[in-house]
């Protein structure tokens, strides 16, 4: 595997430490601000809705120039976003900086996973897409404990500072080891446009919405299950998120290689097993022990549907899979806010901390269903088009 793909691994762990660090930083950055601290968490809102509509608009932009310029572009984004957010001397300004670095966030990766796959073997293509994500897995383990423990004991705007300064090595790394690809041939808007008219690429978002999504609809309130239902205290919190941490490596590397062998089976086993463990995971939550297990094997199922995912979309967008990517990058997002919205829901209705459980369950249920309907409307296309294909000409025809 080439050293670009440890470049674009690293932008990727920066920008998947900026996108969760807030979580754990929000009662210091309220008391600051003398705010409230659902004020605070505005600071995650704004970003994932950055996310969905930065996507696209960058994306776009991104079409005219080539890839390395464009990732080296927002790359000083997200460091100009964290610089801001650092030193903001208000709440609104440090709301700006979240959405300057949030531009950057869906096209990073949007077009990062097109350029991994350009730079190896058609068989390693899923495997690239795990290596360079590997840096948002690895982010949850390392980036964002870390970025908390120093935010608390130095202060927030400590954390954001060194954020922005990986951004800079990330620059750098990129600047060094991604080569000078000249824009593809035919890298216009219009045939990036195009490319969705595809009924199986909305398709394939749809599924990303509604698998991913499921995984977070139990991590987003992982907190109150584990202190009040589990029975863990609020310090074991950390190493709780390191297990997930460690199953979203394990689950992206493993998908990573499995899904170039194999890629709907791979996507079917992933959202199956999702929709088992999160089903399983409204009774182990009541025992210490099951539920650090079951946490592990969430991050796992989760993350082991995040290459062949990726694929299933530039695979389906092929000759055009830039903008599609990058929608793909706003689906994973869209998917968490429903998630998390609809989690809300079914607890404020009284059904206890482990109900959203069970809307992840339902979630990935639904996206293995989807993902078995695309297939069968894939084959029904093959099959339609071999039953029309007239055959050769009589005057093409040899005899003898």
């Amino acid at each position: 595997m080439p050293l670009a793909l440890l470049a674009l691994a690293i932008g990727a762990f920066g920008l998947g430490t900026t996108e969760f660090i807030p979580t754990g930083l929000l009662p210091q950055i309220a008391t600051d601000f003398q705010i409230s601290i659902p004020t605070a968490g505005l600071l995650v809102t704004v970003y994932a809705l950055g996310v969905v509509f930065g996507s696209p608009l960058m994306t776009a932009l991104g079409t005219k120039m080539s890839r390395k310029r464009i990732l080296l572009l927002l790359m000083a984004l997200f460091v100009l976003g964290n610089l801001l957010s650092a030193l903001a001397p208000n709440f609104g300004l440090m709301l700006a900086g979240r959405i300057v670095t949030s531009l950057a966030h869906g096209a990073y990766f949007g077009i990062g996973v097109v350029l991994a796959t350009e730079l190896v073997a058609p068989e390693k293509k899923a495997n690239a897409i795990a290596i360079t994500l590997t840096g948002l897995t690895v982010a949850n383990v390392a980036g964002v404990p870390l970025g908390t423990y120093i935010g608390q004991a130095a202060g927030w705007r400590v954390t954001f500072t060194l954020v922005a300064a990986l951004g800079v090595i990330a620059l750098l790394a990129l600047a060094k080891f991604v080569p000078a690809m000249p824009r593809p041939e035919g890298a216009h808007l219009r045939h990036e446009i195009a490319a969705l008219r595809n009924p199986q690429v909305p398709l394939a978002m749809a599924i990303t919405v509604l698998g991913f999504g499921g995984v977070f609809a139990a991590i987003t309130y992982i907190a109150p299950m584990m202190t009040w239902v589990a029975g863990f205290s609020e310090g074991s919190l950390t190493w709780l998120l390191i297990l997930l941490g460690i199953g979203m490596v394990i689950g992206n590397l493993a998908s990573g290689r499995l899904a170039d062998r194999a890629l709907m089976p791979m996507l079917y086993v992933a959202l199956g097993g999702l929709a088992v463990v999160l089903a399983l995971f409204t009774f182990t939550a009541h025992n210490k022990i099951l539920a650090a297990i079951t946490i592990m094997l969430v991050g796992a199922f989760g993350f082991a549907t995040v290459p062949p995912l990726n694929k299933r979309v530039l695979d389906q967008a092929h000759g055009a899979p830039t903008l599609a990517s990058a929608l793909n990058v706003g689906a994973f997002n869209l998917g968490n806010a429903l998630s998390a919205w609809l989690g809300g829901l079914v607890i404020s209705a009284g059904f206890g901390y482990t109900a959203p459980n069970w809307v992840g369950a339902l979630m990935a249920a639904a996206a293995l269903g989807l993902a078995l309907w695309s297939t069968a409307l894939e084959r029904r296309g093959r099959r339609t088009a071999v039953t029309t294909d007239p055959g050769p000409a009589p005057s093409q025809l040899t005899t003898r």
